[in-house]
């Protein structure tokens, strides 16, 4: 039977926002949904999660193995990545820099639940901006390598990006990026890393610190929301924020007016608004009204039907075997969207058009 390709939004976002629509499931549409959890890297999660509400009996033999295989890749990649850090505060063990774990890293140092069965692509950490040279400095002279690039991409990095080319220490296959603010020095938004840092708190019994709780949050946000091309492969980015809300909110009184607070500050109000409405219209999530109508962030009337109508249709993962003209389109439109954001407009013109040309050649870094 072949399922419609507008299924797959309901098989998915049911499965994720109320479990136990799996028992429902035909052996097609375990299929379809295999196929895009796996795809937004959300296979793993997604056992996790049946696990965590006691419906993994429900799950077929046969769906089981997928689950189990993916579960196997996340604990390996994720051995790494731990790895990774223990060698990293090695190499910097004797200078006197400041180093945070960003992202997916910090979720695993924290030991937050979900964390489990989250795959880490790569190793995110931040310093200050005048320590930077000597980090990157030390850790190439103990094994890691300087992604190669051309003169522009060097040339890009160094003067607009918020990190320094990738890093990977020649024995092991885990990419470190080293940043030293959270979006690129030519973006319209500039938050403060200094504000960052500042109220940054130490992970018990580790010589790493990670960004607080509505910090991490609000990176998350900026992240998706003005930093990413909002395709099915960061739906999983919208799934993070959920889980991180849920597992916060009930430790902190008042924690949406200190997030609101918070975000005002940064001037991440913006991205706040549709992470806390997309989390709460697309996966169900307890946000109440108020917070997210109250939040100064909120676009024009235009810019929030443009941005309802096309994020859902970008962002949640398409049917594999049927492609959609209209979600290519919307794809295409916050990929430019993106960039628009990331740099003025006379940057922007020949970036892209180099980027098209690095694209078609198989070639693009950034």
């Amino acid at each position: 039977m072949t399922i419609p390709a507008n299924h797959v939004k309901k098989i998915l976002i049911n499965c994720l926002c109320f479990p136990e629509t799996v028992k429902e499931l035909t052996v097609s549409e375990w299929e379809l949904l295999i196929r895009c959890a796996r795809h937004c890297k959300l296979l793993a999660y997604l056992r996790w999660k049946l696990d965590s509400c006691g419906l993994i009996a429900s799950v077929p033999a046969q769906v089981l193995t997928h689950f189990t295989a993916a579960q196997r890749i996340v604990d390996y990649r994720n051995r790494l990545a731990m790895w990774e850090l223990n060698r990293i505060r090695r190499a910097l063990y004797a200078k006197d820099v400041e180093v945070l774990v960003l992202k997916g890293g910090a979720y695993q140092l924290l030991q937050i639940p979900f964390a489990q069965s989250r795959l880490l692509a790569d190793i995110d950490i931040l310093v200050k901006k005048s320590d930077i040279h000597t980090v990157e400095t030390c850790l190439q002279q103990q094994g890691w390598q300087t992604a190669k690039l051309d003169e522009y991409d060097q040339q890009y990095y160094r003067t607009w990006m918020h990190e320094v080319p990738p890093l990977r220490h020649q024995e092991r296959f885990i990419e470190v990026d080293l940043h030293h603010t959270i979006l690129p020095l030519s973006s319209r938004l500039q938050p403060s890393p200094e504000l960052l840092i500042e109220d940054s708190i130490v992970v018990e019994n580790i010589a790493y610190k990670v960004f607080s709780p509505v910090d991490m949050i609000l990176h998350s946000s900026v992240h998706l929301f003005y930093d990413a091309e909002l395709n099915g492969a960061d739906f999983r980015d919208l799934v993070d924020l959920k889980e991180l809300i849920a597992y916060f909110q009930p430790q902190q009184e008042f924690f949406f007016e200190i997030l609101l607070d918070r975000a005002k500050q940064l001037t991440l109000q913006r991205p706040l608004y549709y992470t806390l409405y997309f989390i709460h219209n697309l996966l169900d999530a307890p946000i109440p009204e108020e917070y997210i109508e109250k939040n100064i962030g909120k676009p024009s009337w235009l810019t929030r039907k443009l941005m309802c109508y096309l994020v859902p249709l970008a962002l949640i993962p398409e049917h594999p075997d049927f492609p959609r003209k209209k979600v290519a389109l919307a794809r295409w439109l916050l990929y430019v969207r993106s960039h628009f954001l990331r740099m003025p407009f006379y940057l922007l013109i020949p970036h892209l058009l180099r980027k098209s040309r690095m694209r078609m050649a198989g070639k693009e870094m950034h």
